[in-house]
């Protein structure tokens, strides 16, 4: 049996119960949701000892959302960047749930 790599990765729960699951295919949208300006993001490049967790950890008040900013940042798998990196930070994750459901249908 094969695992895709986000088969651990804590799906993004939103306040009504709504979910988003960590996929290739959420991973994309997310990140053209940012290519195309379709949701609202700020952007900050990565400093000495910074980690996407903990990135994530102080935005989302989750750690295990390193994955949202990942996806939009255009970053692979990996939760520790070189200091230097310019990543993308979405600002409402419902914002997020409300782009890839638009995109599906």
């Amino acid at each position: 049996m094969s695992f895709s790599r986000y088969t651990f990765s804590k799906k993004l729960s939103l306040p009504d119960g709504k979910k988003i699951i960590p996929s290739s295919r959420n991973m994309r949208l997310i990140r053209s949701a940012i290519e195309f300006d379709a949701i609202a993001y700020t952007v900050t490049e990565i400093k000495e000892n910074e980690r996407l967790d903990s990135i994530a950890a102080i935005n989302y008040n989750d750690a295990s959302y390193w994955w949202v900013i990942a996806a939009a940042s255009g970053i692979g798998w990996s939760l520790q960047i070189p200091p230097g990196v310019i990543i993308c930070i979405p600002k409402n994750l419902e914002e997020i749930y409300r782009y890839i459901s638009w995109v599906t249908f």
